[in-house]
């Protein structure tokens, strides 16, 4: 868990060393609407060929945000890791006509075309979410959602968690490699679970102690509870035209959706 909280905080989304492709250049706070409303407008699809669709697209934006390629499917192939028990459940616990059996399991094919809906929905919208947002600087992305109206408070929140994500994984491998030191092996058993519910209480603390520690250094620095979000933004001609692309891709998107699909 450790080293994928880590790939996707120093070396995944918000690493602005990550690419520099034209995506790149357009103005922070459309590239955050776009993300969102792609993201909900893929969701609310239910075809498959619309979706494989979708995902081409997000295919096409990551190449013109020019991400290296195995560090990004490296982290892609993280996330499927957590709906991929999911999926494969899918096919034999939603009913319909037989498809295939398994060990004595009957998988049907609306469980398979709800399996392979989710994972085309979930790997479209993470990757167009790369290909948009990856190459923002936090300081960035936090004066573009203050500059869209998110609250204060919660862009501190997001800040402080993409500065400190990668102190608390630095942390967990400190723990662990003192447990391993220790003769610590994990297993299936008791011990086990014990042990990794000492790791986590240690973790908690300790982030608590540093916490503090940051907040008296920030005040002796005369933080009064407020960052600097303030920006000047100035869209321009690409900015308009990135904007009318976007929102006819989602637009033909919903139509072809609307319509029954491609081939409809």
């Amino acid at each position: 868990m450790g080293h994928v909280i880590k790939a996707d905080a120093a070396a995944g989304l918000l690493d602005p060393a990550a690419g520099h492709g034209p995506i790149a250049r357009r103005d922070a706070r459309l590239r955050v609407v776009a993300a969102a409303a792609y993201a909900v407008t893929v969701v609310t699809l239910t075809r498959l060929d619309v979706l494989a669709l979708a995902l081409a697209c997000s295919l096409a934006a990551l190449l013109l945000a020019r991400l290296p390629v195995a560090r990004t499917v490296r982290q892609v192939a993280a996330m499927d890791t957590f709906i991929i028990v999911m999926i494969a459940m899918l096919p034999f616990t939603v009913p319909g006509e037989a498809a295939f059996e398994l060990f004595g399991l009957v998988a049907s094919w609306d469980g398979l075309a709800k399996a392979a809906a989710i994972a085309l929905k979930a790997n479209a919208v993470v990757l167009m979410a790369m290909a948009l947002l990856s190459t923002l600087e936090p300081v960035t992305l936090a004066r573009a959602l203050h500059g869209l109206g998110v609250p204060e408070r919660l862009v501190h929140l997001v800040l402080f968690t993409v500065r400190y994500v990668d102190v608390l994984d630095q942390e967990y491998q400190r723990l662990r490699t003192a447990m391993r030191a220790r003769g610590f092996r994990p297993a299936n058993s008791r011990h086990t679970y014990v042990s990794f519910g000492y790791l986590i209480g240690m973790m908690l603390v300790r982030a608590l102690e540093r916490s503090e520690r940051i907040l008296q250094a920030m005040k002796c620095r005369g933080f009064s509870g407020r960052l600097p979000l303030d920006a000047h933004w100035a869209p321009g001609r690409g900015d308009v035209a990135f904007g009318v692309m976007f929102a006819a891709l989602i637009l033909g998107l919903m139509v072809l959706e609307a319509q029954g699909g491609i081939a409809a």
